[in-house]
Protein backbone atom coordinates (compact mmCIF):
# COMPACT_ATOMS: atom_id res chain seq x y z
CA UNK A 1 0.00 0.00 0.00
CA UNK A 2 1.76 3.11 -1.10
CA UNK A 3 1.91 6.02 1.46
CA UNK A 4 -1.09 7.94 -0.12
CA UNK A 5 -3.37 5.15 0.22
CA UNK A 6 -2.61 4.12 3.84
CA UNK A 7 -2.70 8.49 4.60
CA UNK A 8 -6.37 8.04 2.97
CA UNK A 9 -7.76 5.21 4.54
CA UNK A 10 -6.55 6.39 7.83
CA UNK A 11 -8.54 9.32 7.74
CA UNK A 12 -11.01 7.84 6.11
CA UNK A 13 -11.15 5.54 9.62
CA UNK A 14 -10.68 8.53 11.80
CA UNK A 15 -13.31 10.40 10.48
CA UNK A 16 -15.74 7.34 10.75
CA UNK A 17 -14.23 6.96 14.39
CA UNK A 18 -15.42 10.58 14.78
CA UNK A 19 -18.80 10.65 13.62
CA UNK A 20 -19.39 7.35 16.19
CA UNK A 21 -18.96 8.71 18.85
CA UNK A 22 -20.80 12.28 17.78
CA UNK A 23 -24.05 10.12 16.91
CA UNK A 24 -23.63 8.02 19.76
CA UNK A 25 -23.05 10.92 22.59
CA UNK A 26 -25.24 13.02 21.01
CA UNK A 27 -28.06 10.04 20.76
CA UNK A 28 -27.19 9.35 24.65
CA UNK A 29 -27.34 12.59 25.91
CA UNK A 30 -31.40 13.42 24.16
CA UNK A 31 -32.18 9.75 25.75
CA UNK A 32 -31.28 10.53 29.40
CA UNK A 33 -31.99 13.94 29.25
CA UNK A 34 -36.20 11.95 28.37
CA UNK A 35 -34.93 9.16 30.98
CA UNK A 36 -34.48 11.75 33.59
CA UNK A 37 -36.49 15.23 33.28
CA UNK A 38 -39.48 13.59 31.67
CA UNK A 39 -39.71 10.13 33.46
CA UNK A 40 -37.87 11.01 36.66
CA UNK A 41 -35.23 8.47 36.67
CA UNK A 42 -32.40 11.02 38.70
CA UNK A 43 -30.26 8.06 39.54
CA UNK A 44 -27.07 8.75 37.01
CA UNK A 45 -24.58 6.52 38.47
CA UNK A 46 -26.42 3.63 39.20
CA UNK A 47 -27.44 4.02 34.82
CA UNK A 48 -23.79 4.39 34.22
CA UNK A 49 -23.33 0.91 35.97
CA UNK A 50 -25.82 -0.60 33.77
CA UNK A 51 -24.25 1.23 31.01
CA UNK A 52 -21.29 -0.83 31.78
CA UNK A 53 -23.91 -4.17 32.20
CA UNK A 54 -24.66 -4.28 28.70
CA UNK A 55 -21.07 -3.25 27.36
CA UNK A 56 -19.68 -6.22 29.61
CA UNK A 57 -22.06 -8.06 27.61
CA UNK A 58 -21.14 -6.76 24.29
CA UNK A 59 -17.45 -7.95 25.04
CA UNK A 60 -18.18 -11.34 26.05
CA UNK A 61 -20.19 -11.90 22.78
CA UNK A 62 -17.44 -10.14 20.73
CA UNK A 63 -15.23 -12.37 22.65
CA UNK A 64 -17.43 -15.61 21.85
CA UNK A 65 -17.22 -14.75 18.28
CA UNK A 66 -13.21 -14.45 18.24
CA UNK A 67 -12.92 -10.87 17.81
CA UNK A 68 -11.47 -10.49 21.04
CA UNK A 69 -8.14 -12.18 22.00
CA UNK A 70 -6.61 -13.03 25.12
CA UNK A 71 -4.70 -10.18 26.46
CA UNK A 72 -2.99 -9.05 29.21
CA UNK A 73 -3.88 -6.23 31.73
CA UNK A 74 -1.83 -6.08 34.91
CA UNK A 75 -4.14 -6.07 38.05
CA UNK A 76 -2.75 -2.71 39.42
CA UNK A 77 -3.62 -0.58 36.63
CA UNK A 78 -6.68 -2.38 35.86
CA UNK A 79 -7.76 -1.28 39.42
CA UNK A 80 -5.99 2.44 38.63
CA UNK A 81 -8.19 2.60 35.61
CA UNK A 82 -11.51 2.00 37.13
CA UNK A 83 -10.26 3.86 40.03
CA UNK A 84 -9.95 7.28 37.96
CA UNK A 85 -12.91 5.93 35.95
CA UNK A 86 -15.47 5.83 38.92
CA UNK A 87 -14.07 9.05 40.42
CA UNK A 88 -14.85 10.75 37.28
CA UNK A 89 -18.33 9.65 37.09
CA UNK A 90 -19.17 10.15 40.94
CA UNK A 91 -16.98 13.56 40.51
CA UNK A 92 -18.99 14.75 37.51
CA UNK A 93 -22.60 14.35 39.21
CA UNK A 94 -21.71 15.90 42.51
CA UNK A 95 -19.84 19.26 40.91
CA UNK A 96 -22.92 19.34 38.72
CA UNK A 97 -25.24 18.89 42.08
CA UNK A 98 -22.83 21.28 44.56
CA UNK A 99 -22.06 23.63 41.35
CA UNK A 100 -23.87 26.57 39.86
CA UNK A 101 -24.26 25.76 36.16
CA UNK A 102 -21.78 27.99 34.87
CA UNK A 103 -18.72 27.27 36.92
CA UNK A 104 -19.60 22.70 36.42
CA UNK A 105 -18.83 23.99 32.73
CA UNK A 106 -15.72 26.48 33.67
CA UNK A 107 -14.53 22.99 35.26
CA UNK A 108 -15.69 20.96 32.00
CA UNK A 109 -13.67 23.15 30.57
CA UNK A 110 -10.27 23.14 31.95
CA UNK A 111 -9.85 19.24 31.32
CA UNK A 112 -8.16 20.86 28.26
CA UNK A 113 -5.37 22.02 30.18
CA UNK A 114 -4.96 19.33 32.57
CA UNK A 115 -4.80 16.95 30.05
CA UNK A 116 -2.15 18.65 28.08
CA UNK A 117 -0.25 18.60 31.19
CA UNK A 118 -0.49 15.22 31.72
CA UNK A 119 0.75 14.65 28.32
CA UNK A 120 3.52 16.76 29.03
CA UNK A 121 4.52 15.42 32.14
CA UNK A 122 4.16 11.75 31.06
CA UNK A 123 4.30 11.65 27.18
CA UNK A 124 6.76 14.14 26.40
CA UNK A 125 4.60 15.77 24.38
CA UNK A 126 5.85 19.18 22.69
CA UNK A 127 3.24 21.76 21.41
CA UNK A 128 3.84 24.09 19.07
CA UNK A 129 2.46 27.68 19.57
CA UNK A 130 -0.09 27.78 16.80
CA UNK A 131 -2.09 24.49 18.94
CA UNK A 132 -1.74 26.19 21.89
CA UNK A 133 -3.36 29.38 20.66
CA UNK A 134 -5.48 27.07 18.57
CA UNK A 135 -7.04 25.27 22.08
CA UNK A 136 -7.16 28.51 23.83
CA UNK A 137 -9.82 29.62 21.02
CA UNK A 138 -11.84 26.84 21.29
CA UNK A 139 -12.34 27.16 25.33
CA UNK A 140 -12.59 30.65 24.75
CA UNK A 141 -15.70 29.71 22.22
CA UNK A 142 -17.58 27.06 24.19
CA UNK A 143 -16.80 29.35 27.61
CA UNK A 144 -19.11 32.01 25.65
CA UNK A 145 -21.57 29.57 24.74
CA UNK A 146 -22.13 27.90 28.01
CA UNK A 147 -20.79 29.74 30.92
CA UNK A 148 -23.93 32.20 33.01
CA UNK A 149 -24.05 32.31 36.23
CA UNK A 150 -20.76 31.56 38.30
CA UNK A 151 -21.04 31.09 41.70
CA UNK A 152 -18.13 29.26 44.06
CA UNK A 153 -18.59 27.57 47.16
CA UNK A 154 -15.29 24.88 49.35
CA UNK A 155 -17.15 21.92 48.98
CA UNK A 156 -18.39 22.36 44.95
CA UNK A 157 -14.71 23.17 44.15
CA UNK A 158 -13.41 19.97 46.06
CA UNK A 159 -15.30 18.25 43.74
CA UNK A 160 -14.72 20.20 40.80
CA UNK A 161 -11.08 19.82 41.20
CA UNK A 162 -11.57 15.62 41.97
CA UNK A 163 -14.03 15.46 38.74
CA UNK A 164 -11.67 17.07 36.33
CA UNK A 165 -8.30 15.26 37.74
CA UNK A 166 -10.15 11.96 37.72
CA UNK A 167 -11.70 12.28 34.43
CA UNK A 168 -8.24 13.39 32.56
CA UNK A 169 -6.34 11.01 34.13
CA UNK A 170 -9.19 8.18 32.83
CA UNK A 171 -8.89 9.43 29.67
CA UNK A 172 -5.06 9.74 29.51
CA UNK A 173 -5.05 6.13 30.79
CA UNK A 174 -7.11 5.00 27.87
CA UNK A 175 -4.51 5.59 25.22
CA UNK A 176 -1.66 4.79 27.60
CA UNK A 177 -2.90 1.13 28.27
CA UNK A 178 -3.80 0.57 24.69
CA UNK A 179 0.12 1.91 23.76
CA UNK A 180 1.78 0.28 26.15
CA UNK A 181 0.54 -3.00 26.14
CA UNK A 182 -0.72 -2.91 22.30
CA UNK A 183 -4.25 -3.23 23.47
CA UNK A 184 -7.15 -3.09 20.84
CA UNK A 185 -10.76 -0.96 21.97
CA UNK A 186 -12.04 -4.32 22.25
CA UNK A 187 -9.26 -5.87 24.40
CA UNK A 188 -9.10 -2.85 26.90
CA UNK A 189 -13.15 -2.56 27.07
CA UNK A 190 -13.16 -6.22 27.90
CA UNK A 191 -10.69 -5.93 30.79
CA UNK A 192 -12.56 -2.81 32.54
CA UNK A 193 -16.27 -2.81 31.85
CA UNK A 194 -16.96 -6.12 33.76
CA UNK A 195 -15.11 -4.40 37.46
CA UNK A 196 -16.41 -0.75 36.39
CA UNK A 197 -20.40 -2.58 36.05
CA UNK A 198 -19.89 -4.18 39.28
CA UNK A 199 -18.51 -1.28 40.84
CA UNK A 200 -20.90 1.17 40.19
CA UNK A 201 -24.00 -0.97 40.74
CA UNK A 202 -22.78 -1.58 44.51
CA UNK A 203 -21.95 1.83 44.79
CA UNK A 204 -24.68 3.42 42.88
CA UNK A 205 -27.70 2.94 44.90
CA UNK A 206 -25.97 4.70 47.67
CA UNK A 207 -24.33 7.43 45.77
CA UNK A 208 -27.56 8.54 44.09
CA UNK A 209 -29.47 8.25 47.47
CA UNK A 210 -26.94 10.85 48.41
CA UNK A 211 -27.50 12.81 46.40
CA UNK A 212 -31.06 13.10 45.79
CA UNK A 213 -32.61 11.79 48.85
CA UNK A 214 -34.63 8.64 46.32
CA UNK A 215 -34.31 5.15 46.31
CA UNK A 216 -33.69 3.89 42.95
CA UNK A 217 -35.65 0.26 43.98
CA UNK A 218 -38.84 2.49 44.47
CA UNK A 219 -38.63 4.15 41.50
CA UNK A 220 -41.64 3.20 39.81
CA UNK A 221 -41.03 1.84 36.00
CA UNK A 222 -43.61 1.40 33.67
CA UNK A 223 -43.39 0.48 29.55
CA UNK A 224 -41.85 3.74 28.61
CA UNK A 225 -39.13 4.29 31.43
CA UNK A 226 -37.97 0.78 30.67
CA UNK A 227 -38.16 1.65 27.08
CA UNK A 228 -35.64 4.41 27.29
CA UNK A 229 -33.66 2.39 30.27
CA UNK A 230 -33.07 -0.10 27.25
CA UNK A 231 -32.40 2.78 24.65
CA UNK A 232 -29.70 4.50 27.00
CA UNK A 233 -28.03 1.37 27.74
CA UNK A 234 -27.94 0.05 23.96
CA UNK A 235 -26.60 2.95 23.13
CA UNK A 236 -23.78 3.36 25.88
CA UNK A 237 -22.32 0.51 23.75
CA UNK A 238 -21.75 2.18 21.17
CA UNK A 239 -20.73 5.61 23.25
CA UNK A 240 -18.30 3.46 25.47
CA UNK A 241 -16.58 2.15 22.42
CA UNK A 242 -16.44 4.75 20.44
CA UNK A 243 -14.44 6.86 23.47
CA UNK A 244 -11.88 3.89 23.86
CA UNK A 245 -11.83 4.24 20.24
CA UNK A 246 -11.25 7.94 19.56
CA UNK A 247 -8.55 7.99 22.64
CA UNK A 248 -6.73 5.24 21.69
CA UNK A 249 -5.99 6.59 17.52
CA UNK A 250 -5.38 10.08 19.06
CA UNK A 251 -4.88 11.53 22.18
CA UNK A 252 -7.20 12.67 25.27
CA UNK A 253 -6.19 16.27 24.47
CA UNK A 254 -6.87 15.65 20.84
CA UNK A 255 -10.52 13.99 22.18
CA UNK A 256 -11.51 17.07 24.77
CA UNK A 257 -10.44 19.61 21.68
CA UNK A 258 -13.01 17.75 19.31
CA UNK A 259 -15.45 16.64 22.15
CA UNK A 260 -16.11 20.38 22.54
CA UNK A 261 -18.13 20.20 18.78
CA UNK A 262 -20.48 17.61 21.10
CA UNK A 263 -21.23 20.47 23.02
CA UNK A 264 -22.09 22.72 20.24
CA UNK A 265 -23.85 20.31 18.24
CA UNK A 266 -26.09 19.71 21.45
CA UNK A 267 -26.69 23.48 21.78
CA UNK A 268 -27.86 23.86 17.91
CA UNK A 269 -29.81 20.50 18.33
CA UNK A 270 -31.78 21.86 21.58
CA UNK A 271 -32.35 24.77 20.18
CA UNK A 272 -34.27 23.18 16.84
CA UNK A 273 -36.15 20.74 18.77
CA UNK A 274 -36.78 23.11 22.07
CA UNK A 275 -37.38 26.19 20.65
CA UNK A 276 -34.80 29.31 20.62
CA UNK A 277 -35.14 30.32 24.28
CA UNK A 278 -31.83 31.37 25.36
CA UNK A 279 -30.32 31.85 21.57
CA UNK A 280 -28.70 35.25 21.09
CA UNK A 281 -26.01 36.73 19.37
CA UNK A 282 -22.97 35.90 22.04
CA UNK A 283 -24.13 32.03 22.04
CA UNK A 284 -24.01 32.23 18.48
CA UNK A 285 -20.49 34.09 18.21
CA UNK A 286 -18.81 31.34 20.88
CA UNK A 287 -20.32 28.82 18.44
CA UNK A 288 -18.60 30.39 15.46
CA UNK A 289 -15.39 30.80 17.83
CA UNK A 290 -15.61 27.16 18.60
CA UNK A 291 -15.60 25.75 15.27
CA UNK A 292 -12.91 28.10 14.14
CA UNK A 293 -10.68 27.16 16.79
CA UNK A 294 -11.35 23.29 16.24
CA UNK A 295 -10.61 23.71 12.80
CA UNK A 296 -7.34 25.71 13.51
CA UNK A 297 -6.45 22.67 16.20
CA UNK A 298 -6.59 20.18 13.05
CA UNK A 299 -4.45 21.75 10.91
CA UNK A 300 -2.06 22.89 13.51
CA UNK A 301 -1.85 20.11 15.27
CA UNK A 302 -1.20 18.01 11.77
CA UNK A 303 1.50 20.23 10.84
CA UNK A 304 5.63 19.16 11.45
CA UNK A 305 5.97 20.20 14.84
CA UNK A 306 2.79 20.83 16.12
CA UNK A 307 2.13 18.17 18.70
CA UNK A 308 5.01 15.80 18.67
CA UNK A 309 6.80 13.18 20.99
CA UNK A 310 10.00 14.11 22.58
CA UNK A 311 11.10 10.67 22.91
CA UNK A 312 8.63 7.21 22.87
CA UNK A 313 9.27 3.67 22.99
CA UNK A 314 6.91 1.04 22.86
CA UNK A 315 7.03 -1.79 25.00
CA UNK A 316 7.88 -4.72 22.99
CA UNK A 317 5.03 -6.72 23.80
CA UNK A 318 2.87 -9.29 21.44
CA UNK A 319 0.48 -7.44 18.60
CA UNK A 320 -3.19 -8.34 18.86
CA UNK A 321 -3.95 -10.86 16.43
CA UNK A 322 -7.48 -9.98 15.71
CA UNK A 323 -8.79 -6.41 16.57
CA UNK A 324 -11.89 -3.97 15.06
CA UNK A 325 -11.88 -2.96 12.00
CA UNK A 326 -11.38 0.63 13.28
CA UNK A 327 -8.13 -0.38 14.96
CA UNK A 328 -4.82 0.29 12.83
CA UNK A 329 -1.25 -0.16 13.91
CA UNK A 330 0.28 3.25 13.56
CA UNK A 331 3.41 4.23 16.30
CA UNK A 332 4.26 7.21 14.26
CA UNK A 333 6.21 9.76 16.81
CA UNK A 334 3.52 12.58 15.40
CA UNK A 335 0.28 12.10 17.34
Amino acid sequence: MTPSSKADKKAVIDIAAWMFNIVTSVGIIIVNKALMATYGFTFATTLTGLHFVTTTLMTIVLRWLGYIQPSHLPISDLLKFVLFANFSIVGMNVSLMWNSVGFYQIAKLSMIPVSCLLEVAFDKIRYSRDTKLSILIVLLGVAVCTVTDVSVNTKGFVAAVIAVWSTALQQYYVHHLQRKYQLSSFNLLGHTAPIQAGSLLLAGPFVDYWLTSKRVDAFKYDTASLLFLFLSCTIAIGTNLSQFICIGRFTAVTFQVLGHMKTILVLTLGFIFFGKEGLNLHVVLGMIIAILGMIWYGNASSKPGGKERRSYSLPKTSQPKKDSLLETSDTDEKV
